[in-house]
């Protein structure tokens, strides 16, 4: 299988943290996996390119990398609506128009607008800059209330951390819940996060470590295949059942229910690829209790069957 080619275009100044999830995620390979992707980085002009850490990058590789790449991910920089070129621009666009993925990290996202990527569409950036792309290209759909939107040949993510949940998405999507899962847990991070980014926006004061939901939650997914009603977990936790749903929207921006039912069925996608169980007995084991209950599911959630996920995924 050929390596699925990743090219990072860096502008000055560049976040390190932004491009490092872009390396972290498609720069290594899950542990026990081969890898999958070929990650490189590349600028307008190779050589020293400073960085917004106050240290100075070596880029080797130029422009014409893009020309190769299957994604092109545009890592956040400061200050976000600096102007690009129109170099980088027309790379963009060449691109784009040439098949590749082009991705956009936190304000990375004021890149793919000024290369009119994002017309017409729906898009997200940190929401301490939504109001800004938005008032800056009033063509482009601001979402602020989102960790990332894909729309297949463009993606863009919120602030940040919300990089990574993007990153981890594409995985998914190029080589199933598995492999993307084998990733996540050598960076220490779950698989996917629920909820929206205005979730921190809006919460500026951490939770007490005592009401950390940490315990609670990882209890529930070594559970799955028992009948985890609101109530049940409520009393492990010691909590009445609108508190727990309180905390769930304030730590998680979701409900119990929603969230129960995400891990069920990355659950249930793990065992589509890595067994050869009857989907009546990946339902059984995951706790949706019949084929049919997960059909459905996961026909909504995903937009295809477990058998042709499993055509598409099993034995990768």
């Amino acid at each position: 299988m050929s390596l699925h080619r990743v090219v990072a275009l860096v502008t000055p100044p560049q976040s390190p943290f932004e491009l490092a999830c872009a390396s972290e995620v498609f720069g290594i390979a899950p542990p026990d996996a081969p890898p999958r992707y070929d990650f490189r980085v590349c600028a307008e002009h190779p050589g020293p390119l400073p960085t917004g850490a106050g240290y100075t990058m070596l880029v080797e590789a130029g422009l014409s990398t893009l020309r190769e790449a299957d994604t092109v991910v545009v890592p956040g920089r400061q200050p976000p609506d600096a102007p690009v070129s129109p170099e980088v621009v027309e790379a963009l666009r060449g691109a784009h128009r040439r098949g590749a993925r082009i991705v956009a990290i936190c304000t990375g996202a004021f890149v793919l607008a000024q290369a009119g990527l994002l017309d017409g569409r729906r898009a997200t950036t940190h929401w301490r800059g939504a109001a800004r792309l938005a008032a800056a290209f009033p063509e482009v759909r601001v979402d602020p209330d989102v960790l990332f939107v894909d729309h297949g040949d463009v993606a863009t993510s919120a602030g940040t951390g919300a990089g990574i949940d993007l990153c981890l998405h594409l995985v998914r999507s190029d080589h199933g819940a598995a492999y993307a899962s084998g990733i996540a847990r050598r960076m220490v991070l779950p698989p996917h996060r629920e909820g929206s980014q205005l979730q921190y926006a809006a919460q500026p004061v951490p939770a007490r470590t005592d009401e950390s939901l940490g315990p609670l939650l990882e209890w529930a997914a070594s559970h799955l295949d028992a009948r985890l009603t609101l109530d049940r977990l409520a009393a492990h936790a010691g909590l009445s059942g609108r508190t727990l749903s309180r905390r769930f929207a304030e730590q998680l921006g979701t409900s119990p229910g929603q969230w129960l039912l995400g891990r069920r069925l990355d659950a249930a996608r793990i065992l589509l690829e890595r067994t050869d169980l009857p989907v009546e007995a990946v339902a059984v084991r995951v706790g949706l209790a019949s084929a049919v209950n997960l059909r459905r599911r996961f026909r909504t959630r995903f937009g295809t069957t477990p058998g042709a996920y499993r055509r598409t995924f099993g034995g990768i």
